[in-house]
């Protein structure tokens, strides 16, 4: 009981002692170790990594879950799962939920329906994207998020807490110097002009219990004594010394164990810059695996687009034809006139026109276009009034008016 009360004092005047020094040094009117030029350097450039390392982390978490709700949710069934020694479930991505809405929709719709076999191609589509992002959520966790956690949560913590402890020593340190030059000031002037019994408190650590003699010789001379006073501030100043010479041992040490662990940031950098080739692997695989599942589709799709209007339209015999549809695309009879390999062009009346928009011919009576490129083109008897004829080399085909701009 007896040592932990002599422990938990002396730890309080060390805490007291730092905050005097601390708060002497915030008011310029203490001295301050500075650390080298090196050492500065190293600290700002473990700041800085800490720094955007941390910001880089949260807004690639942000990334690979948008949500926040969302994020703070999976977080938390992670950490309760972790605490319980158990593998987190498996979640479906966004992509995967989209497609098996569309799967279950369809079947209500009726598979055989338009919308809903186009509903199952579009379905399965999304449940295949969302197998891409699962494989790049894992992937992209595993070598880049999980490297940066590391840092953050191991080595900078380790750095942080040595950092800290420099801190405390320099800071001890100070005070020992602070000390030791008022004891030689004191002892100086006591040995000039001689002075009653002296007052340790400045010279002396809060924590500081008088030595035997020191205390007998403070008893014994309680009135001026020259030769009494001088001796017991040279022992109070070899004792500020010998602290001086111990305090500078342990603040060199763990200047030296923080400086290594500094000059470790270097490593730091080289394995991000890996993670950070690994992370970029990760995403071009991913989005190229998107594109080429969002143009299967887009083939399919397109190669299915005009047979599902077609079949939708002419289901039942009796109805009657659309207008807008009838009025935009040449009837049969107009068809079997008009035959476009057969059409020449007219000696005079031919211009050329700008292509506005991408347009994909419907039939093999027209001709598909790319937007800003130049083709020729001339009216023929008996077209509707909203088709051209245009060419382009030896491609020749019906072309939308409305699609075109006419070239002087």
């Amino acid at each position: 009981m007896d040592f932990s009360v002599k422990k938990l004092a002396s730890d309080a005047g060390v805490f007291f002692s730092r905050a005097v020094q601390f708060t002497q040094e915030n008011l310029g009117q203490a001295e301050k170790t500075e650390l080298d030029a090196h050492f500065e350097n190293l600290l700002a450039r473990a700041d800085c990594t800490k720094n955007w390392t941390e910001k880089i982390f949260r807004q690639t978490e942000y990334l690979l879950q948008p949500n926040p709700i969302d994020h703070t949710g999976a977080r938390i069934e992670e950490f309760l799962y972790e605490k319980l020694d158990r593998k987190v479930p498996s979640r479906p991505t966004n992509a995967e939920l989209l497609g098996q809405y569309m799967l279950e929709a369809a079947k209500d719709f009726g598979p055989g329906t338009p919308y809903g076999s186009t509903l199952i191609k579009v379905g399965e589509c999304q449940q295949r994207l969302g197998g891409a992002e699962r494989e790049f959520l894992q992937t992209s966790a595993i070598s880049f998020l999980t490297p940066l956690r590391n840092f953050l949560e191991g080595d900078w913590r380790t750095i942080s807490k040595e950092r800290r402890l420099l801190e405390n020593r320099r800071l001890d340190l100070d005070a020992c110097k602070a000390r030791v030059k008022k004891a030689k000031a004191a002892e100086t002037k006591a040995a000039c002009e001689g002075e009653a019994v002296p007052d340790f408190q400045e010279t002396r650590p809060r924590n500081y219990v008088l030595s035997a003699s020191a205390s007998a010789n403070v008893s014994l001379f309680p009135f001026p004594c020259g030769h009494g006073l001088s001796q017991l501030w040279t022992e109070e100043v070899d004792k500020a010394e010998h602290e001086l010479r111990v305090a500078q041992t342990e603040f060199d040490r763990q200047a030296e164990v923080t400086r290594l662990l500094l000059e470790g940031i270097s490593s730091t950098h080289v394995n991000h810059l890996r993670c950070l080739h690994e992370f970029v692997e990760a995403q071009t695989a991913y989005y190229n695996q998107c594109h080429r599942v969002m143009q299967d589709l887009q083939k399919e799709l397109g190669s299915s687009h005009a047979d599902a209007f077609s079949s939708s339209f002419g289901r039942n015999p009796g109805s009657s034809p659309d207008p807008v549809a009838s009025a935009s695309s040449p009837t049969a009879s107009e068809t079997d006139v008009l035959q476009i390999e057969e059409v020449q062009p007219p000696a005079s009346g031919t211009r050329k026109a700008k292509v506005l928009y991408d347009y994909d011919a419907a039939d093999t009576s027209e001709m598909s276009l790319l937007a800003d490129e130049l083709i020729t083109v001339y009216t023929v008897p008996g077209m509707d009034s909203d088709w051209l004829v245009g060419e382009r080399g030896n491609q020749k085909g019906k072309v939308p008016v409305t699609y075109l701009e006419l070239l002087s």
